[in-house]
């Protein structure tokens, strides 16, 4: 699968509706969005931290953010972004804040009328995961995990601590960055557990790590790039997208 990385980033403003309906135009299989709770409930699609702040008072500090063609262009919410989804396709909704947004996430994605499988839940916040696992065990939850390598040479974390956090959280999955050693993949699916990756740029990594049983590759170029990719793989039947790189999330 092919996730576009807060819609076609490279193309348009990122976690912008004209980024997630230009993803859908180029193909991609899936969408990625980043979600803050507002101090007056609303779920809005935004990097960086928002503080203290309203929705009105959010969309106004994006009012002139951006030039033409995307003059105009406002911070989105959640529910105008699942509004975009055509059916069959899905939504990754990554978790900035804290377990504050569990109960209005969940009644969000019920008011969606999307179904189960068109939505992911991920976050680095191992807690988050866990309480939106436990209160809505039908959606599929993948801890992000950024690998570094250390001063000694080995990589952290190391691959007890990703499976012992994986269990704890009751995790579908792992959705981890380029640098997670090879060698953790076998025993990762060996323990049933799902292996996604982000954030992929390059053709020839994107097109290593399908070989290697990726399930899903988060891109900011899902159109042209993911031809590319979809060709050199073998031609999947779709032209699903896809490159390679990381990048900060």
């Amino acid at each position: 699968m092919i996730v576009a990385h807060r819609g076609a980033s490279r193309e348009a403003p990122d976690n912008t509706i004209p980024a997630f309906q230009l993803a859908w135009q180029q193909g991609a299989d899936a969408i990625e969005v980043d979600v803050h709770l507002t101090t007056d409930g609303h779920i809005v699609c935004t990097h960086d931290r928002i503080g203290p702040a309203t929705l009105a008072d959010l969309r106004a500090q994006h009012a002139e953010r951006y030039a033409d063609p995307f003059k105009g262009t406002t911070i989105p919410t959640l529910a105008e972004v699942f509004s975009t989804i055509p059916d069959q396709k899905r939504i990754y909704i990554e978790i900035k804040c804290g377990v504050e947004i569990v109960a209005p996430l969940l009644e969000e994605i019920r008011k969606s009328g999307l179904k189960s499988n068109q939505v992911v839940l991920i976050s680095f916040k191992q807690e988050v995961l866990q309480t939106l696992k436990a209160r809505a065990p039908q959606y599929k939850v993948y801890w992000l995990c950024g690998f570094k390598k250390q001063k000694t040479g080995e990589v952290a974390p190391s691959l007890e601590t990703v499976l012992s956090t994986l269990n704890a959280i009751k995790a579908d999955g792992l959705d981890a960055n380029a640098a997670m050693p090879e060698s953790f993949i076998a025993p990762l699916i060996k323990q049933g557990y799902e292996w996604h990756v982000w954030t992929v740029n390059d053709v020839e990594q994107a097109k290593r790590m399908k070989t290697l049983g990726v399930q899903s590759i988060t891109t900011d170029v899902p159109g042209h790039k993911s031809r590319h990719l979809a060709a050199a793989a073998g031609g999947e039947t779709h032209g699903r997208r896809q490159a390679s790189g990381m990048e900060r999330r």
